[in-house]
Formats: structure tokens, C-alpha cells, sequence
């Protein structure tokens, strides 16, 4: 009897949890704004005409606006463009809630100042540029770009391990973690409370009580269902050093757009770990939901690897900007180490002026000239993306796109096969990972280039999410990442253009999906 009634207990503490739990909470009070909204416009149009013509104005001002902005890409306005034919009255205010950049200004400012205190330390190789240059002239131009750009020097003297599954990474990581002497920095857009993340937690509670310097920074949204509500603090008592990005306030604008999607692990700065791979048991397939959790991620040890502890700090300044930072002491020289492979760390920012991580793929599918080999979680194409992959398969490359078998949401799943049938008639090979979630960002191009990293291809994390990767050029690690894309071929379906849906109404459903997708 006794068992029972713990038993139902345990039930309704799990339920009340369930029901006032930040996320149900954050859900509600956005609902309960959508549907103000929406009745404060509906009922005082229907008692004040002048309320539409001040929404007509507003609507007439921001589309004015929208159009001016060269920067904004095509399908967003027209995307936008649509939404102000539906709603006129309440398009502009909907612009000004979701579709305007300028709360983020603020943010943007911040990032510059960071940077520009940290850019004497973005110590760059120039002897590794020349290399590049010489070896493969066509990827040093990509190289150049994002040197200039993001910025990110390519470097010489580091090793490079890749790893084709969470697991094999986070075997890597413990020991990795444990040799720390200095400092243990983590940024990552998920950490959830588990086995995975219980272990690391403890090494960096202990390492913090040795003194060593350990900080960590979270998205707040990506944790929003995972760790208790002001976790950081938490983490601060304890002598680690913390932050939630962006916290989720549930109020609509889009400044809650912009959230911190990558995944960095940097030791010392010497070791640094980045990838797919977030702190939370799916990603190490300690907890099933999907199927097999198809990951991956490299370990650079060397100079480079202070190029990720170089953003993970910048990214900290912007945050704590009163706060002193012994740079030198932070990023300590790190000697270079024997390998055959170049490799060039970057980030990109929703905020600044440059789309980084669209041009890097942009420029890995127009310099392909054999084979192109894409690991993708989502598949959501503007119009540059989708004619360059198009245009590459029709020149003669062998384009292979990987994408999950098993949807972890479905709506976006079946956006993503919205875009099959474009590609499939124009040549691109599209295959679909049988045994779960394929939630890899890995690029492979004509086996002397790669991309490993944290940008899906979609919207959210080409134009709204703070990502970063590495590229990869020459050596042996190709070798590795080119077995792992032809293993995951092996265990994948390839797709056929009977399988998509390609009649009237199948069509026109595709077309509604990828209408909708940049405002997603």
C-alpha cells in the first residue's frame, strides 16, 4: 500500500514539475502575448478606424525598410513581403517584434569592443597561409577570406583527431579535461543533466577548487528544459565560473532569436574540442530518443586550438565588458606539434555584417570539382545554396547529401524533403540514415578539404545563431572523414524522386514549407 502511494506521488510531483517548469511557463505567457495581440488589433479596429491607418502607416514604413536593406537576404523578404499583403495592419508591428535587427545593435557593439581588445593575441601563421598557397591555391582563397573575414588564421604545427561518434569524443574529452593545469573553458548550446555531463561537471568542480581557471557559458533557451532555472549561479558557488546567453525572457522580439549554438571544450589552450556534440546523453547515446544518434567532432592540440579559446574569451568580454582579462595568462603560446594537415578555426556571429559560415559552404561547393560529401541534420536551402549545389551536380561533382532518417522535428523534417525533389533533378545523390537522428555537420570536398563544426544548413544557424567549425586542409584526418561519410552510406537509404512528393498538391505543399521556412 505504502509502495502505491509513493508511487503516485512520485507521479504528481512529476506532473506539477512538468506544468511549472520554465519552458510550460515561457510557453504559455508567449501564447497568452500571441493572442493579445492579435485581439487588441482585431477588437479596436472594429471601434477606432484610425487604428488601422496607423498600422497601415507602420506597415507601409517597415516594408519600405525591408526593401532599402541590401543585406537582408532575398527570402526573408519575401517571406515578410507576403505576411504585410496578408496582414496590413498588423504586418509592420509583427516586423518590428520579429524582423528588425536593430535590438541586436546593442550586442553587435559589445562583440566589436571584445574583439578588438583580444585581436592582438589572434596571432596568425603566416607561414601556414603560404603553405596553403602553395599546396592548394584554390582553398588558401577560401583561407584568405575567412582570415579576413571572420576573422581566423589558418595554422601549421596542430594535430587533428576526428571522431565519427559522440561517444569516441567524449572518451577523449575526460582525460583531456583531467591533464588540465591553467584553465577549462566550455561553451555549448545544450548541457543537460546525465552521466555525460555529470562527469565533466565534477572534473571542472574539481579543477576549480585546485584553482585552475574554469568557465562555462550555455544558451538559456537550448537549457531551458534541461537544467534548473538560474543553473549558472549554481555553478558560481561552486567556484566555476558562469553564464547563461540570452536569457529566455518570454517576451516577442527577436533579440530571442539569436542563440549561442556552438560547442567549444578548450583545455589550457592548447586542446580544444568542437563538433555536433552537446553535453547531454543523447549525444553519447546514453539516453534513445531518435534512434542511433549519428555525431561527430574533431580534437585540435596546438596553435590552433587558441584560435577557439580566442572566441570563447571574446565572446565572455562581451559579457563581462568591465571585467580585467590577463590576456597573456589566458591564451599562453602553445607549442606547434608534427602534423600533416592545415587547419583554420572560425566563428560567426547573427549580429555582425558577414555571413561566414553560407560563404565557407558556398565556397566548398563551388571550388568542388570531383565529389562533395555533406552530413546535414536539416536541410532548409535559400536560393544560393540550393543553385550552387544544383549547378555543381550538373558540372560533373559528385554531390552526396546526407540527411536523418528518424525526424527529431517533424515539421522541419518535412521541410527538409521539400527541397528533395529540386535537387534530385538536377543530379544531387540524397541519402536518408536509416538506424536514427544523422545530426553531423560535416563537409568533405574533393577530399582535400573539410568542414567540422556546429552550422546546420538552415536558416537558424546560417543567419540567426552564433555557430563556429573548423576547416580542415590535407593530411591523413581526410582520410578519416571520408571512411566515416562512406560508412554512413552504407547504413543509408538513398532516396528516390518517386519517393518525394512531386503532384499537384505535393508540390504546392513543398512550396507553402519553403515559403514559411526563413521565418521558422
Amino acid at each position: 500500500m505504502s509502495g502505491r502511494k509513493f508511487t503516485w506521488r512520485h507521479v504528481v510531483r512529476k506532473i506539477l514539475s512538468l506544468v511549472f517548469s520554465r519552458l510550460v511557463v515561457t510557453g504559455i505567457l508567449l501564447l497568452v502575448q500571441f493572442v493579445w495581440l492579435f485581439v487588441l488589433f482585431f477588437r479596436l479596429s472594429e471601434y477606432a478606424a484610425w487604428v488601422n491607418g496607423v498600422g497601415l502607416a507602420l506597415s507601409v514604413l517597415m516594408c519600405l525598410a525591408l526593401i532599402r536593406q541590401d543585406s537582408t537576404v532575398p527570402e526573408f523578404k519575401i517571406s515578410w513581403l507576403i505576411l504585410f499583403t496578408v496582414m496590413p495592419v498588423q504586418g509592420g508591428l509583427l516586423y518590428l517584434l520579429w524582423g528588425d535587427k536593430r535590438p541586436a545593435i546593442r550586442l553587435r557593439h559589445r562583440l566589436e569592443r571584445a574583439e578588438a581588445q583580444l585581436v592582438p593575441l589572434r596571432t596568425a601563421d603566416p607561414a601556414a597561409q603560404e603553405l596553403l598557397e602553395h599546396r592548394d591555391p584554390r582553398a588558401a582563397q577560401t583561407a584568405r577570406y575567412v582570415r579576413d573575414f571572420a576573422p581566423g588564421p589558418v595554422f601549421d604545427g596542430t594535430a587533428v583527431r576526428y571522431y565519427p561518434s559522440g561517444e569516441a569524443m567524449f572518451a577523449d574529452m575526460l582525460p583531456a579535461l583531467q591533464s588540465a593545469q591553467k584553465s577549462i573553458y566550455v561553451e555549448s548550446f545544450i548541457i543537460g543533466m546525465g552521466e555525460m555531463w555529470g562527469q565533466i561537471h565534477e572534473i571542472l568542480r574539481r579543477k576549480a577548487a585546485q584553482g585552475l581557471d574554469v568557465r562555462v557559458c550555455y544558451d538559456d533557451a537550448g537549457c531551458l528544459s534541461l537544467l534548473p532555472h538560474n543553473y549558472d549561479e549554481t555553478l558560481r558557488a561552486e567556484g566555476i565560473r558562469a553564464f547563461s546567453f540570452n536569457r529566455c525572457v518570454p517576451l516577442l522580439n527577436l533579440v530571442m532569436n539569436n542563440r549561442d549554438h556552438r560547442k567549444i571544450m578548450v583545455i589550457d589552450g592548447r586542446i580544444a574540442f568542437t563538433g555536433g556534440v552537446n553535453l547531454a546523453d543523447e549525444y553519447i547515446n546514453k539516453l534513445v530518443r531518435f534512434g542511433y544518434w549519428k555525431d561527430s567532432g574533431v580534437r585540435l592540440e596546438g596553435p590552433a586550438a587558441r584560435s577557439f579559446a580566442n572566441i570563447f574569451l571574446a565572446f565572455w568580454k562581451a559579457h563581462y565588458p568591465k571585467e580585467p582579462l590577463d590576456l597573456e595568462a589566458a591564451l599562453p603560446p602553445v607549442d606547434p606539434l608534427p602534423t600533416d594537415c592545415l587547419v583554420q578555426p572560425f566563428a560567426d556571429s547573427p549580429v555582425d555584417r558577414e555571413s561566414v559560415a553560407k560563404n565557407v559552404y558556398l565556397e566548398l561547393i563551388n571550388q568542388a570539382q570531383k565529389r562533395l560529401y555533406i552530413c546535414t541534420p536539416y536541410l532548409i536551402l535559400d536560393n544560393d545554396l540550393i543553385t550552387a549545389l544544383r549547378l555543381a551536380a550538373k558540372r560533373g561533382v559528385e554531390v552526396k547529401i546526407f540527411t536523418p532518417g528518424i525526424p527529431d522535428k517533424p515539421t522541419i523534417y518535412l521541410m527538409t524533403r521539400s527541397y528533395f525533389p529540386a535537387l534530385l533533378r538536377a543530379g544531387v545523390h540524397i541519402y536518408t540514415y536509416t538506424p536514427g537522428f544523422l545530426h553531423a555537420k560535416t563537409w568533405l570536398c574533393d577530399d582535400r578539404v573539410a568542414a567540422v563544426g556546429t552550422v546546420n544548413l538552415d536558416y537558424r544557424s546560417l543567419y540567426l545563431h552564433f555557430e563556429c567549425s573548423a576547416l580542415l586542409y590535407g593530411g591523413k584526418v581526410l582520410e578519416d572523414i571520408l571512411a566515416d561519410m562512406q560508412s554512413i552510406e552504407k547504413e543509408s537509404a538513398p532516396v528516390a524522386l518517386e519517393d518525394c512528393r512531386t503532384g499537384f498538391l505535393g508540390t504546392l505543399h513543398s512550396a507553402v514549407l519553403r515559403l514559411v521556412a526563413p521565418l521558422c
